[in-house]
């Protein structure tokens, strides 16, 4: 583990070390986000082709791009970026969630550079990226402006981060709490806090003060009677996620 701690929350990281070993099994309790993964990569893929001319229907649109997921878990969204032709960096504050990561991404046949590292030590060791993916993590950390300026001082000039999390209202407490952890079990009874939860207006205007510029944002939609995810421009009432910009 690298220096420089000063967003992680040791309770959070615990959470997620305890259930390391189920990453990659779409029945456990990383469900949810199996259950999200594509509805993310229809968004991440479509943002960052959209800002760097990158055509989709290339073999590897992505190549000569650098990218950093941060808080990458198991690597449900490094492994279809390095398919892409990303040069791909994944770090998670979680020691035990990288060996997972790895063997499958070695099983797979896939070069991804994971790290058991936070997004302050790689700041402190000069690391620079086209992309940062940070999905989920800002609602878990003990810090969030602190945290956001360093993912973009991760980012090169003109680089760009997509970020996702949870409203903050009565709904996503029914729906991210009471039905994803206490009736339908996705996840263990604690694995959110309700007050972490950040609006989209307050993470507009956290990324503005960390030196970026918020150009999109959009809704993760889940419709329980096709059992599916879908992105909506209108409903950001529970899951949301945003794109923003350094300054060239």
């Amino acid at each position: 583990m690298q220096t420089a701690q000063t967003t992680v929350d040791p309770s959070e990281i615990s959470k997620f070390e305890a259930m390391a070993a189920e990453w990659w099994d779409p029945a456990g309790k990383f469900k949810p986000l199996h259950m999200l993964n594509p509805c993310r990569l229809d968004y991440i893929t479509s943002q960052i082709a959209g800002e760097f001319s990158r055509d989709l229907s290339a073999p590897r649109p992505f190549e000569g791009l650098r990218l950093l997921d941060i808080g990458c878990g198991g690597g449900l969204l490094c492994e279809p970026m390095a398919r892409l032709g990303a040069t791909v960096v994944g770090a998670d504050a979680a020691a035990g969630n990288i060996p997972v990561a790895r063997l499958h991404a070695e099983q797979q046949g896939l070069e991804i550079d994971y790290r058991h590292v936070t997004a302050e030590a790689m700041v402190e060791q000069g690391e620079q990226f086209d992309v940062v993916l940070n999905m989920e993590v800002v609602e878990h950390v003990a810090d969030p402006p602190a945290y956001l300026t360093a993912c973009q001082r991760l980012l090169k000039p003109g680089g760009m981060q997509i970020c996702s999390t949870i409203n903050r209202n009565p709904k996503s407490f029914a729906m991210a709490i009471l039905g994803a952890e206490w009736v339908m079990r996705w996840l263990p009874r604690g694995t959110h806090e309700w007050s972490k939860f950040i609006t989209p207006e307050e993470l507009f205007e956290l990324l503005k003060k960390s030196g970026m510029n918020p150009v999109d944002r959009k809704g993760f939609v889940f419709n329980p009677v096709t059992w599916g995810w879908s992105i909506s421009s209108r409903d950001l009432s529970v899951n949301y996620v945003t794109t923003s910009l350094k300054p060239a």
